[in-house]
C-alpha cells in the first residue's frame, strides 16, 4: 500500500477497510467523509471499490463492514459525520428517490452510535440543473407536466456519536474563533474575537455559533473545494465534486480538538485531511483510486495552518494549480 506520511498527516492509496483494520481500538477521535452514493456514481471497475456493486443492497452490506470498522476505532462518545443526499432511481418523469441518509442512519444505529443531527446544505436549482442535466428541474417540464418536476435535492450532513462516555471534552474556553463560511459578519462584533471575558458577552463567537446550530446551512461556498480537475481519468463521471471545505472545516472545529486524529475512509483529492490539518489536527486519509491519491498528495504539499487567533495563513492553492475548479 502505497503512502505518504509525515508529522502533521497519513495518506494512504488502497482499501480502506483493509486500511481501518490495522488501526487500533478506540484511537480516531472524529471521522469525515462522503460515502459513495449507494452506486449513484462509479469511481472505478476495482472490485473493492464500494461504487462498484451491481445493487444498493450490495452496496449496503459492502458498507456495512466499514461502519463496523469505524465504530471499532473511534473513541466512546465521539463522532462522526457522513455526508450524503436523497438518491434519485433514474432521470426521467417517472423516476422517484430513494431514502439513502434514512438507510446511514439505520445502519449506524445498529452498530453502536446515536444519530445526533441532521444539517441540510443547500443547493442554487439552476447550477444543479446544469451540472447533472436532471430533466425534473428544467423549465420546460413545467411548463408541459408539473407533475413530473422535482427539486434540487439537498446534501445532508448526517452526524452520529459512539454510544458511550466521552471522557475527553471538546472545549473552546474563548468560544469559537473561525467561521467558515460566505455570510458576512456584523463589524462591531469584531471586537470579541478571542473574549477572555464571560462567554455570555462573547458576540464574535455567538454569531459564529448562530450560523452552525442552525439545520439549513446555506452559506456554504459551493466553489471552496480543492482542485481536482487533473486527477479525472477519461471514463469518471462529470459530475464528480469534491466535498466544500466550509463544510469539512466546520465538523472539524466543532467536533474535535487540535492535536487530535481526524479520519477519512474515503479521501478523494484530500478535502477532509486538508481541512483537518488547516486546524491543526492529525489526518489520516485512504484512497482507492490511484489519480486520486497522486491528486491528494498534491493538495497537501500546499497546506497551510490557521493562526492561534483564527487569521487565515493558507496558500493560494487555486493559484499554484494554475486552473480553476468550475463544476463541469
Amino acid at each position: 500500500m502505497k503512502n505518504v506520511v509525515n508529522e502533521n498527516y497519513a495518506l494512504y492509496n488502497g482499501d480502506c477497510i483493509e486500511a481501518i483494520s490495522q488501526i487500533p481500538d478506540e484511537s480516531v477521535h472524529l471521522t469525515i467523509y462522503s460515502p459513495p452514493f449507494g452506486g449513484l456514481y462509479h469511481y472505478s471497475s476495482d472490485e473493492r471499490d464500494m461504487s462498484n456493486n451491481d445493487s444498493y443492497e450490495g452496496f449496503f452490506k459492502h458498507y456495512e463492514y466499514l461502519v463496523k470498522e469505524k465504530h471499532r476505532i473511534t473513541i466512546s462518545g465521539r463522532m462522526s459525520c457522513v455526508h450524503c443526499c436523497d438518491i434519485p432511481s433514474g432521470n426521467s418523469g417517472t423516476d422517484h428517490l430513494i431514502d439513502f441518509p434514512g438507510d446511514i442512519i439505520r445502519l449506524h444505529q445498529k452498530h453502536g452510535f446515536d444519530y445526533i443531527a441532521r444539517y441540510t446544505i443547500w443547493k442554487e436549482p439552476l447550477r444543479v440543473r446544469n451540472r447533472t442535466m436532471a430533466k425534473n428541474l428544467t423549465h420546460q417540464t413545467v411548463v408541459e407536466d408539473a407533475t413530473k418536476c422535482g427539486n434540487a435535492g439537498a446534501d445532508f450532513l448526517l452526524v452520529f456519536r459512539k454510544r458511550g462516555e466521552n471522557k475527553i471534552p471538546v472545549e473552546n474556553p474563548n468560544g469559537l474563533k473561525y467561521y467558515a463560511g460566505e455570510r458576512q459578519m456584523p463589524e462591531e462584533y469584531s471586537k470579541y474575537k478571542n473574549w477572555e471575558g464571560k462567554q455570555t458577552e462573547n458576540r464574535f463567537s455567538h454569531w459564529i455559533w448562530r450560523q452552525y446550530a442552525s439545520c439549513i446551512w446555506d452559506d456554504i461556498r459551493i466553489d471552496n473545494v480543492l482542485p481536482f480537475l487533473e486527477s479525472k481519468d477519461e471514463d469518471d463521471e462529470k459530475h464528480v465534486h469534491p466535498l466544500q471545505l466550509d463544510v469539512i472545516e466546520r465538523c472539524v472545529i466543532l467536533f474535535s480538538n487540535k492535536k487530535e486524529i481526524v479520519l477519512t475512509p474515503f479521501m478523494g483529492v484530500g478535502s477532509e485531511v486538508f481541512g483537518s490539518v488547516k486546524h491543526d489536527r492529525f489526518g489520516i486519509g485512504v484512497e482507492l483510486k490511484d489519480s486520486y491519491f497522486k491528486q491528494a498528495v498534491k493538495n497537501m504539499e500546499n497546506v497551510n495552518r490557521v493562526d492561534d487567533d483564527g487569521q487565515m495563513k493558507i496558500t493560494d492553492i487555486f493559484e499554484q494549480a494554475g486552473k480553476s475548479n468550475e463544476a463541469i
